[in-house]
C-alpha cells in the first residue's frame, strides 16, 4: 500500500443525523480535523465538506459527503478522480454493526455486509480501498438495524465509540506514510 492521501467519514448531512449512530465516520473525519487545526469547507465539486490536512510534508484530503449514506460513491469518487488518487489510497470509516462500541478495527476491501455508504462505495469504486470499523453494537434483530443506526448512542455507549475514534486518530500519521503493519498492530493491540 503507498499512502492514504483521502480519509472519507461516512454519514448523513444535517443536524438531524449529527448524532446519530450511522454518523461515526463523520465523528472521526470531525476529530481528525480538529487534532490538525483544520475547518471543513463546503466543496460542491466533490458533493461534500472536506478539508485537507498537512502534516510532516504529507498531505491527505478530510471528507464529509453530503450526499446522504446510499450515494456516497458519487462524493469519494469525484475527489479521487479529480486529484488522480487509486482506490487503494482511500480510507473509508465507517459505523461498524459488527463489533462493540470502543472498538475499532481496520481492514482492507471486503463486501459492504449491507451497509448502504459500504455498497455505493464498492458499486461506484471497486471494494480495494481500506475501511476503518468503527463498532457500534448491534441490536440483536436484523429487523431493527434501521431504526438502530438512525439513533444516538446512548451516553456510555458514545463514551465508548468516542474513545475508539481518539485510539484511531493516533495511528493517521502511519496510514500517510504507507505504513499499514504498523498502524493495524497499534490500532489493534491498543487498550
Amino acid at each position: 500500500m503507498s499512502s492514504v492521501q483521502i480519509i472519507v467519514g461516512l454519514g448523513n448531512p444535517g443536524e438531524k443525523y449529527e448524532q446519530t449512530r450511522h454518523n461515526a465516520g463523520f465523528w472521526f473525519v470531525d476529530e481528525v480535523a480538529r487534532q490538525y487545526g483544520v475547518v471543513f469547507r463546503p466543496e460542491p465539486k466533490f458533493s461534500g465538506l472536506a478539508a485537507r490536512v498537512q502534516s510532516n510534508g504529507l498531505d491527505v484530503w478530510l471528507l464529509k459527503p453530503a450526499t446522504f449514506m446510499n450515494r456516497s460513491g458519487q462524493a469519494i469518487n469525484a475527489l479521487a478522480h479529480f486529484y488522480k488518487v487509486p482506490v487503494q489510497d482511500i480510507l473509508v470509516v465507517h459505523d461498524e454493526l459488527d463489533l462493540a462500541p470502543g472498538v475499532a478495527k481496520l481492514k482492507v476491501g471486503g463486501g459492504h455486509g449491507g451497509h448502504n455508504g459500504l455498497r455505493d462505495t464498492i458499486a461506484t469504486m471497486g471494494g480495494d480501498f481500506l475501511r476503518l470499523r468503527l463498532g457500534i453494537g448491534h441490536p440483536g434483530h436484523r429487523d431493527q438495524v434501521v431504526d438502530y443506526v438512525l439513533k444516538a448512542p446512548a451516553k456510555s455507549e458514545r463514551e465508548l465509540i468516542d474513545e475508539a475514534i481518539y485510539r484511531a486518530t493516533k495511528i493517521v500519521p502511519e496510514l500517510l506514510r504507507g505504513e499499514l503493519p504498523k498502524a493495524m498492530n497499534q490500532l489493534h493491540t491498543a487498550v
